[in-house]
């Protein structure tokens, strides 16, 4: 859950040292280069997203599996990786020039080009949770062995079973969509965190050594630090998360919405529960943000000399 370009636009103070164009990156390019990227963290990773879900589960680390089973879910993680970040980076490059325009058309925080990031990162992540959540789903339900998830297509069978009244078009998708809301409730901040500090630290890094962009390791260090910094701030949402997609708490009792979720877990368990696998989180999300933005710019770079 894991966010990507390097922006040589700058703040309107900052014209004299830095160049200012926007850079500009093909749909099929950011498609191909996200889809790439996104496969290589997600299940490089793999475990220690295990690891976090099962500390957040409601039956507790060592009654969702512990360490046993730590590859289980491998495969929905893998089938929903590629088409999630490329379906991201490709909205998120395609949207930059079209916002960033517009700011400068209608004079809207037009000398902030931060602005277009976030809210690029944002249509991009609300079109990317429409392959994320349904992967996300299954391989929550997999990686805490919940009940009829003892295969792919069992776990899928279970949860397109499913017609509970929380899940966006239950009687189409089952539980496929659970948690839909909350995870763009989550991904969103995250998002407009993550991406400021991350184009940001490109740009500036770029000026220090007189060059017009990073390297994709020095990219990949600049998407470490805003992950980081993002994942630790939005861990309560992504604990509100991994219980309404699992669907019931320890006593088998459903939740409702995220609301329920999160009175429950104040009223039962305290607000400490919220806090549930930070460390882990932040580990997975900075590590994963190193790899990822790394191999998004590495593939970038590989694909935009074949103009596609």
């Amino acid at each position: 859950m894991a966010s990507d370009s390097d922006e040589v636009i700058l703040y309107a103070d900052d014209e004299a040292l830095h160049p200012a164009s926007e850079r500009h990156t093909p749909f099929l390019t950011a498609l191909l280069a996200g889809g790439c990227a996104g496969t290589s963290v997600d299940v490089a990773l793999f475990p220690i997203d295990t690891v976090k879900t099962r500390l957040q589960s409601p039956q507790g680390f060592l009654a969702s599996g512990g360490l046993r089973g730590i590859y289980r879910g491998i495969g929905a993680a893998a089938a929903g990786s590629a088409p999630g970040a490329a379906l991201f980076f490709s909205v998120y490059e395609t949207s930059k020039p079209l916002v960033r325009s517009a700011q400068e058309r209608y004079g809207i925080a037009a000398d902030r080009p931060e602005v277009s990031h976030m809210v690029s990162a944002s249509i991009g992540e609300a079109a990317a949770c429409l392959v994320r959540v349904p992967t996300e789903v299954v391989k929550a339900a997999m990686q805490t062995n919940a009940k009829g998830s003892q295969t792919l297509a069992s776990t899928v069978k279970t949860v397109l079973a499913e017609k509970s009244g929380d899940a966006f078009v239950s009687s189409v998708f089952g539980g496929l969509y659970r948690g839909y809301g909350i995870t763009l409730m989550r991904e969103i901040p995250f998002a407009l965190i993550q991406f400021p500090i991350y184009e940001r630290l490109k740009v500036e890094w770029a000026a220090y050594q007189g060059n017009e962009e990073v390297s994709p390791y020095q990219a990949a260090d600049c998407g470490s630090a805003g992950g980081a910094i993002a994942a630790a701030a939005t861990t309560p949402l992504d604990v509100l998360k991994t219980r309404l997609m699992l669907g019931k708490d320890k006593k088998g009792v459903p939740y409702k919405n995220a609301m329920d979720v999160g009175r429950r877990i104040l009223a039962e368990e305290g607000a400490a529960t919220l806090l549930s696998g930070i460390q882990p989180r932040v580990m997975w999300i900075s590590i994963g943000g190193f790899v990822f933005f790394g191999a998004y710019e590495g593939f970038r770079s590989v694909l935009m000399p074949l103009q596609l």
